[in-house]
């Protein structure tokens, strides 16, 4: 009976995690022209806003029926390209910042719950590999690109957001994740293809919700963009992307929920002049579980280039 208690009590905590932390994780992740050539010594600095609602499927024995939830986030993003051994690289940091709302009924009475603060900042290095050769503005201006390109990277999210250990519902993850990412772009003409495999690994959360010990597997990501470009700095997207994995274990005791989730997305960017832009999308998520959540969010950002 004990074990029985255990194991009801981990998926109850899995089911909250479904939710409130891997909802995210490569929802986040979702961005289209991440591969694309740039010459070297570039910033771009970045401010974004985004509103997002939707549904939650708990698992039954949590009591937690016709659950809400909506948030808007903001985030500052900075972006710096350079030369990594003769090849074009880039730099990427993110500060995310939310508010977010649960709302339901739990055991039949209604209730609610609300966060707000920073989220766990995240850093990318990423490095061109093939057909994207280190260069100048001038040399850029004056060198044909190669309609195909290959990268690498890897990203890295620090534990630095904001994080109570009696709470089960956190913005920050108090764990390092570690993501590996390989890529491929094919352009022809106006129509650019992209393709972004994702591995994301996480370190052991040791404090985690009332002195719990929290282990994920990994979590397999992939995502496909098809762009077309009307001119420079105008272009369309239409994305779509895939996640699996990241089976939960709490105190040794291991879940059988994990990551079954699509999502899609439509992206512009419209260029103000030649340093400014703004960038539109809408990104919509549908778990493939009976538990998860379905969200749906609209997302506007403003970039600067120098």
């Amino acid at each position: 009976m004990k074990t029985t208690i255990r194991c009801s009590w981990a998926r109850c905590i899995t089911a909250f995690l479904l939710l409130c932390l891997a909802g995210n994780v490569f929802a986040q992740d979702l961005e289209p022209r991440r591969w694309t050539h740039m010459p070297n010594g570039l910033n771009v600095v970045s401010l974004a806003l985004g509103y997002g609602e939707g549904d939650n499927y708990f698992d039954p024995v949590l009591q937690l029926r016709d659950v809400e939830m909506q948030h808007v986030s903001t985030g500052f993003v900075y972006v710096r390209t350079l030369n990594f051994f003769g090849r074009s690289a880039r730099i990427d940091a993110i500060v995310p910042y939310t508010s977010a709302r649960w709302e339901g009924l739990l055991e039949g009475q209604p209730a609610s719950t609300r966060r707000r603060g920073f989220g766990d900042p995240r850093f990318r290095l990423s490095v061109l590999l093939y057909g994207g050769p280190s260069m100048t503005p001038k040399e850029f201006s004056e060198t044909p690109r190669s309609n195909t390109v290959v990268g690498a990277a890897l990203g890295i999210k620090v534990p630095w957001g904001e994080y109570y250990d009696d709470r089960l519902i956190n913005l920050g993850e108090n764990r390092l994740v570690i993501k590996p990412q390989v890529g491929v772009t094919h352009t022809r003409s106006n129509w650019t293809y992209e393709l972004t495999g994702s591995l994301f690994w996480y370190d052991d959360n040791d404090n985690f919700w009332n002195g719990s010990h929290l282990e994920n597997d990994l979590l397999y990501a992939i995502q496909g963009h098809v762009i077309y470009t009307f001119r420079p700095g105008l272009w369309a997207s239409l994305s779509t992307a895939y996640g699996t994995g990241w089976d939960t274990t709490v105190n040794e005791v291991e879940s059988d929920l994990e990551i079954d989730k699509w999502i899609t997305a439509l992206s512009v960017g419209i260029p103000i002049n030649r340093q400014q832009g703004l960038k539109l999308s809408w990104v919509r998520s549908r778990t493939q579980n009976d538990t998860g959540s379905d969200m749906d969010s609209i997302n506007v950002g403003w970039s600067y280039i120098f």
